[in-house]
């Protein structure tokens, strides 16, 4: 389906890929994997038609169809989720309006018994019949059905796009792509932003979709559900192997200790081999000899071994500061923004030296319960941290709030205090950013490289208490193994949020699943966790379907509504509204403020203005804040209008 042929990419006299050639096949479920910055997003760009290789090319067949999903896309805005899902299907919906101008044609219409009428029926007759064949009956259904495979309620569906995330959105545009069927699909990253439950239906739905998949992922127990082949990029080349992940780690391995004793025997022979021509050189009596090795050593056909990229990452976290033997407790904890609770009455007990997972749906609560430990938000109950608990937070967004006109090495300089700053070479060059790498620009940074970066300055305390939220997003998969065996050799408390199986496998030993604005504890670890969930779905399902049978027996006639709950609905509508708006002005400003401080940090002068770099951080984090708290009131107002029957 698609032929790469001596394909090459440059950057400014780097190579990144060089002279790579291979074919996907149409049932071919790749892996492209390799470290952050090999180029496999690059690779994706070029097959989606987006960028141009500097030499070679790819061959695509014109009747063949492709999806691409990239890591970042701008969204659009002024539609519903339905409305938006359905753009997938925009062929459908012009072909419906050519049957519907042909029969309006035929209407109107008297020759019956010319050519150009009996070619118009034909048309018509096809049309109808690819119409039909194209699903004209049943994409609602599809449309339905994939939403919820992917998280979303069906009382979402009439939400406008503009309520959600970015993380939801992007979830928007993966159902768009996999509603269109393409002939091959390209995914970069697509369960950066998806619950375990969501991971699971999409990993289902590819590994039996008849269409070839070529996706960059990070999550090892994902790519190893789905593919069936393994491409991996490292220095340029590409190494191919028509196998799983897991099982290619093992040939990769294999291969290249082959490769070693068969280069080691070769040098042993091509070392005797100049040893003997030193020595009987100049004799007279071996000079045929000498002259036979000679063209015997010409000959030898020299055995290559693979280069491998050996840079690699070293974390170790400082010892962990002695504290109390309760590091978090919490008692009828509840949240709620207005009317909406996201979580109720809640109790957790984390020990010291406990690690463990936060895991459920997006939205349940897990990044809400970790802001309440970090006393970023209000709550009502109480939450008390042990003594001399100290923390170490990587927020989820870290990465994106790092300043991008700061070089690597200033990034980390800004925030070292005493004898630190005294080895931050040393420490940027554990992390790979060795070298002339350190004055790199935040900006040119990949997203793995990123959040390395923002993991640095957590290192820079000992702490006795590490509270990461999706740590490994965008890490590639050696950079997420040495991050786990570091947090594994850290002798103080973990909480980890995290959707990655793989990354939470033998991690953790106890889970805390976030569902229905409560926190359920299940001992054991992630993989134990699914097994249980599995059983426990069930009967929540039967549950679920109880509830709303009831709901449905119980639900009044809108004629029976009251004036005085019609006008209570009404003021409970006019003070959302109200509220929505106030968020909005909010935002609005706080808007407008950062990005007066951002003209202002481009003037040279303020490159080391360390109040406004602060302020400029704030503003961030209330905006993201203020954000969130608007969606849940617009939430909040869609529900109310739901009730009302508006």
């Amino acid at each position: 389906m698609i032929s790469v042929d001596k394909l090459s990419v440059e950057f400014g006299g780097f190579t990144l890929l060089n002279d790579i050639s291979f074919v996907v096949n149409q049932r071919d479920k790749i892996a492209l994997v390799g470290k952050n910055g090999a180029g496999k997003s690059t690779m994706l760009k070029i097959f989606a038609g987006i960028q141009v290789p500097t030499r070679g090319g790819i061959s695509i067949p014109k009747d063949v169809t492709v999806g691409y999903l990239p890591q970042h896309m701008i969204h659009n805005d002024g539609v519903t989720v339905m409305q938006e899902a359905e753009k997938a299907f925009h062929l459908l919906f012009q072909l419906q309006e050519d049957i519907n101008r042909m029969g309006e044609e035929m209407a109107t219409r008297t020759d019956y018994e010319s050519e150009s009428y009996h070619n118009l029926i034909d048309q018509l007759t096809h049309a109808n019949e690819q119409l039909n064949m194209m699903g004209i009956n049943s994409y609602q259904g599809d449309i339905e059905k994939t939403l919820i495979g992917l998280g979303f309620e069906r009382n979402d569906f009439d939400r406008q796009t503009s309520e959600f995330s970015g993380g939801w959105r992007m979830r928007i545009e993966l159902a768009k792509i996999l509603l269109q069927r393409p002939d091959i699909l390209l995914l970069d990253e697509p369960t950066n932003h998806l619950d375990i439950e969501s991971i699971q239906w999409l990993e289902n739905f590819l590994s039996t979709s008849g269409n070839a998949v070529i996706l960059v992922s990070h999550d090892r127990a994902f790519i190893d559900a789905v593919t069936n082949r393994t491409i991996e990029i490292s220095l340029g080349k590409i190494y191919d192997y028509r196998v799983s992940y897991s099982k290619y780690v093992e040939l990769r391995k294999e291969r290249r200790e082959q490769q070693m004793r068969a280069y080691e025997n070769q040098q042993k022979q091509i070392q005797d081999t100049e040893d003997f021509i030193e020595r009987f050189r100049y004799k007279a009596t071996k000079a045929i000899q000498v002259q036979s090795r000679i063209k015997q050593l010409e000959k030898i056909d020299r055995i290559e071994v693979d280069d491998e990229d050996n840079s690699s990452l070293h974390l170790k976290f400082p010892p962990a500061p002695h504290s109390g033997a309760v590091t978090v407790l919490a008692e009828h904890l509840t949240k709620r923004y207005g009317d909406n609770t996201i979580l109720d009455n809640v109790e957790i007990t984390i020990n010291r030296g406990e690690k463990v997972a936060f895991v459920g749906k997006n939205g349940e609560g897990k990044s809400t319960f970790v802001k309440c430990i970090m006393d970023e938000i209000e709550y009502e109950g109480k939450l008390q941290l042990g003594h001399l608990v100290k923390i170490g937070y990587f927020a989820q967004n870290q990465a994106s709030l790092l300043d991008e006109n700061l070089t690597i090495f200033e990034t980390i300089d800004n925030v070292a205090t005493g004898d630190i700053r005294t080895k931050i070479r040393d420490i940027l060059g554990a992390f790979m950013f060795g070298g002339e790498a350190s004055d790199k620009k935040v900006k040119v940074l990949s997203g793995g490289e990123r959040t390395r970066l923002a993991m640095i300055r957590l290192l820079l305390e000992p702490v006795n208490f590490l509270v990461l939220d999706e740590p490994t997003n965008h890490l590639d998969m050696r950079s997420k193994d040495v991050l786990k065996e570091a947090i594994k050799a850290f002798d103080g408390t973990v909480v980890v949020v995290s959707h990655d199986r793989d990354f939470l496998d033998g991690l953790v030993e106890k889970t805390y699943e976030f569902t229905n604005h409560k926190i359920k504890e299940h001992l054991g670890g992630i993989y134990d966790f699914l097994q249980s969930k599995k059983m426990d779905s069930l009967q929540e399902l039967d549950t679920k379907a109880d509830k709303e049978d009831k709901k449905e027996e119980k639900q009044p006639s809108e004629n029976k509504i009251s004036y005085e709950a019609r006008k209570e609905l009404s003021k409970k509508i006019k003070k959302a509204e109200r509220s929505v708006e106030e968020a909005e002005k909010a935002i609005n400003t706080i808007e407008t403020r950062i990005k007066e401080i951002e003209k202002e940090l481009e003037n040279p002068k303020n490159a080391t203005n360390n109040i406004l770099f602060d302020e400029y951080k704030k503003k961030q984090h209330e905006l993201e804040q203020k954000m969130y708290e608007w969606e849940l009131l617009s939430e909040d107002l869609e529900k109310t209008k739901q009730e009302s029957g508006i």
